[in-house]
């Protein structure tokens, strides 16, 4: 008999999804926008108090849209986070700007100010900054936006992880000139794939659906004055969105419940710290990782190789972008004066643990037994 597949973060659906997409269906509203797209956006600015929101086709979308709203072209430097996933640095390449990758700081593993700091003294006008809360825990955003505001530099806020985590009380996402959201099939909450860009700006929502509905021009015939895309989400999926974000504190509240378990069960092995919390946020524990010290034996890939020999799903923690083979010759700003980076090495010792809110207690029990036995424990 072939071991229960247990997985790292898989969809979660409730059945209210389906009373959404059904509608779509018996109104034959099946192609791109409709009520829902219109009811989801609403929603969502309700839930974040982000202003407004234009549904999107992904998370990647929006980035993309928001870089084109502040002008970026061709040699414009945006200052990124290191420590992320490509997503969220590609749109830049799109536009054929200059990426200059942020180091990321031990306390949250996201953005340095530290190295944020560092990169205005070297490249002292860059068009933007778009810092990325790394597995849903909040960045340090009162330092990075004080940084941010003391240079005249607009922030994008990448939260395609962290919807639904608050920092000082605060929806992240709603804090820079732009904030992003992901629905992909592995977040909080999905759509099947779709994301969200927000904005407290009215007008510059409406460029970006303008700029996501192919920019056609308000004329009887097909006219068309500058460039658009293909970037509005459907009435379907946005109908499945609807249902789930009906139950987004519930996900919530069982990730959480999933790092506290993990956090408890690895608190007698000094080897094993959980990926940090910022204190002054409220994390969606999206996934919930954990970093092995460096002088011990045990690897992220043996504990990776355990996992999957009883058909458990873990990931490597993201490959910093200032490694990776296609932006090989960009800057990159480290948080360390000695110049090391406090992302490889999160890169290099840690690891990713199953999160998906359906594990049973069992589950949990089995995963947490073969990480404890990679121990000795």
């Amino acid at each position: 008999m072939s071991k229960k597949r247990i997985y790292l973060s898989s969809p979660t659906m409730h059945g209210e999804e389906q009373k959404y997409v059904q509608e779509a269906f018996d109104t034959n509203w099946v192609a791109p926008l409709g009520p829902n797209v219109n009811a989801l956006e609403q929603e969502m600015a309700a839930y974040t108090q982000c202003g407004h929101a234009a549904a999107l086709s992904a998370g990647t979308a929006a980035i993309h849209l928001a870089l084109r709203l502040l002008g970026i072209g061709q040699g414009d430097i945006v200052f990124v986070s290191d420590l992320t996933f490509s997503a969220s640095c590609n749109p830049i390449a799109y536009e054929k700007g200059t990426p200059v990758f942020i180091d990321s700081e031990p306390d949250t593993w996201n953005m340095s100010p530290e190295a944020l700091e560092r990169a205005f003294e070297k490249y002292p006008e860059p068009k933007a900054v778009i810092c990325v809360h790394l597995y849903g825990t909040p960045a340090k955003l009162d330092r990075i936006m004080e940084i941010c505001e003391r240079h005249h530099v607009p922030l994008i806020e990448d939260a395609a992880e962290s919807l639904g985590s608050t920092y000082k009380g605060r929806h992240t996402g709603t804090f820079g000139k732009y904030g992003i959201y992901s629905f992909n099939g592995n977040k909080i909450i999905t759509t099947s794939g779709g994301g969200m860009l927000v904005s407290k700006e009215e007008e510059a929502v409406k460029r970006a659906t303008f700029l996501a509905t192919q920019a056609r021009d308000p004329a009887r015939h097909y006219q068309h004055s500058q460039i658009g895309y293909n970037y509005r989400m459907s009435n379907v999926t946005a109908g499945i969105g609807r249902g789930q974000l009906l139950h987004l504190e519930e996900h919530k509240a069982k990730k959480k419940e999933i790092y506290r378990k993990y956090r408890e069960a690895f608190s007698d092995i000094p080897e094993i710290t959980m990926n940090p919390m910022n204190p002054d946020g409220d994390a969606n524990c999206w996934l919930s990782g954990m970093l092995i010290a460096d002088n011990s034996e045990i690897t992220p890939d043996i504990i990776m190789d355990a996992l999957d020999a009883e058909n458990i799903e873990s990931r490597p923690v993201w490959k910093p972008m200032h490694l990776q083979p296609v932006f090989a010759g960009y800057d990159f700003i480290p948080h360390n004066e000695d110049g090391s980076s406090v992302g490889e090495r999160v890169f290099n010792r840690g690891l990713c643990l199953p999160s998906d809110i359906k594990n049973t207690d069992e589950d949990m029990e089995l995963i947490i037994g073969i990480i404890r036995g990679c121990f000795g424990k």
